[in-house]
């Protein structure tokens, strides 16, 4: 197997984690917890957000990483990034800032990348997660503490 550049960052930071395959026609994130039989409450998707207007210096797009069972509330996730309003990236949007395909989106691939990264704090609740490791297919389970240190990734 390839490694990715999400895989590729960890093993320089010598961070331990663990690939889980999963059949890459997968795209909801819910299926794909049933598929590997984890928690769909560990199993954390990786969402593009913008800020409204043109993304320029001013204001980043965000990553937020949320569990698979949990919807987006944008309105809660302005109040807490201090935004006046913020709308979800459309797939194409998305694949394009980015460049990995929906579904591989992965805050460990996109470091310096110029996205703010946050995390659902329902991830403390978990000694582990498992996120994209940038490509269909493929996720990584590492420790919470792990991904926050190496994505610098904010709780909200």
């Amino acid at each position: 197997m390839e490694k990715t550049i999400a895989m590729k960052l960890l093993e320089g930071k010598r961070i331990n984690y663990e690939v889980i395959p999963y059949p890459d026609r997968m795209r909801d994130a819910e299926e794909i917890a049933v598929a590997l039989d984890v928690p769909a409450s560990q199993l954390f998707k990786t969402l593009v957000v913008l800020p409204p207007g043109k993304v320029g210096r001013a204001a980043k797009p965000l990553l937020v990483m949320l569990p698979a069972d949990k919807q987006l509330d944008l309105k809660n996730l302005a109040k807490a990034v201090q935004a006046k309003k913020l709308k979800l990236a459309a797939h194409n949007e998305a694949e394009k800032m980015t460049g990995l395909q929906v579904g591989g989106i992965s805050a460990l691939a996109l470091i310096n990348k110029g996205f703010a990264i946050y995390l659902d704090k329902s991830a403390r609740e978990y000694e582990q997660i498992y996120v994209s490791a940038g490509r269909r297919g493929l996720d990584i389970k590492l420790a919470v503490n792990d991904l926050v240190k190496v994505t610098k990734a904010r709780f909200v």
